[in-house]
């Protein structure tokens, strides 16, 4: 029996890995697994290389955390193209949408390291002085659970902060409460140049498995595959799984997030998001230069991408 885990449950983020099990595409591959509905995003690079899961669904560069400069573990697939991180700002707020200048001032909340590292690069990309806190970005409200798509509603509900920033769930979620309004999406192009490439959602996996049991990582990418197509042909299938995984007010959204985002399920690792997630990478200390494919992708595997 292997097991899944991912970054965030209650994220549209990573819910293709998520719908990969619980729809039974790595059953119909003869792959028997397991979902973890944990918060993987504490721990989940940690448990997948100690063996307690067998793959982790989450930022193509998480691993690097437990895997220093990708040693021992490889992206098998994208689960989808392009930076999936969103801003929302208070609706009350005028300022155009993408327009980061108009930040300035403003408190913006983000939840844990993976995305904060991101904003705080997007931010100083798009110029802003971040050791004079021309944006002060502060740490979203303690919670006792690990559902996280609320912090942004509570975010502004409370007057911690005036944005925030996470993924598209918490973002639907304010918008709906009638609280936020979008401000940046990196995906479709907000942002500084390049930001669209500095990360994606990756299906990560070990060296050790790659190299013992290459038909169970080929099956992964296959199954992958074949819920994209899935979840591309009919958004409603994600209710099935939101139902079982997700507070009502999430399960009902997660089928409209799916159909959103379904134009960019794409298994591929092209040359530009190697590229981007490798200088995001230097830039943030993720690693010492710049990396081969092969350094960091299962690029053995790259065929079974759009077969």
């Amino acid at each position: 029996m292997y097991k899944m885990m991912v970054a965030d449950v209650d994220s549209p983020s990573y819910f293709v890995a998520t719908a990969a099990v619980k729809l039974g595409f790595f059953q119909a591959e003869g792959v028997e697994i397991e979902f973890i509905p944990e918060y993987g995003a504490k721990h989940g690079p940690e448990k997948l290389r100690d063996g307690s899961i067998h793959f982790f669904g989450g930022p193509a560069f998480a691993a690097t955390r437990a895997f220093p400069m990708w040693k021992g573990a490889k992206l098998l697939c994208a689960l989808s193209q392009y930076s999936y991180w969103f801003m929302g700002i208070r609706k009350d707020i005028e300022i155009e949408r993408g327009d980061i200048a108009g930040l300035k001032g403003l408190r913006v909340a983000s939840s844990f390291a993976f995305p904060r590292t991101a904003l705080k690069y997007m931010l100083s990309e798009a110029g802003m002085d971040m050791d004079r806190d021309e944006v002060q970005i502060v740490e979203s409200l303690a919670t006792h659970s690990e559902w996280h798509s609320l912090d942004g509603i509570r975010a502004i509900r409370e007057n911690h902060a005036d944005a925030f920033w996470g993924n598209g769930m918490r973002l639907a979620l304010a918008e709906k409460a009638g609280l936020a309004k979008l401000h940046l999406d990196l995906r479709r192009g907000d942002g500084p140049p390049g930001a669209r490439f500095y990360n994606f959602a990756a299906l990560t996996t070990t060296d050790a498995l790659i190299e013992k049991e290459p038909e169970v990582a080929a099956a992964a990418i296959r199954a992958i595959r074949a819920t994209q197509r899935a979840l591309q042909a009919d958004p409603n299938l994600a209710r099935k799984v939101g139902d079982d995984l997700f507070p009502k007010d999430q399960a009902e959204l997660i089928p409209v997030l799916v159909a959103r985002d379904a134009p960019f399920y794409d298994a591929s690792i092209g040359p530009d998001a190697i590229e981007g997630l490798n200088r995001f990478a230097m830039a943030n200390g993720l690693s010492k230069r710049m990396l081969a494919p092969e350094d960091i992708v299962a690029t053995q595997f790259s065929a079974l991408w759009s077969n």
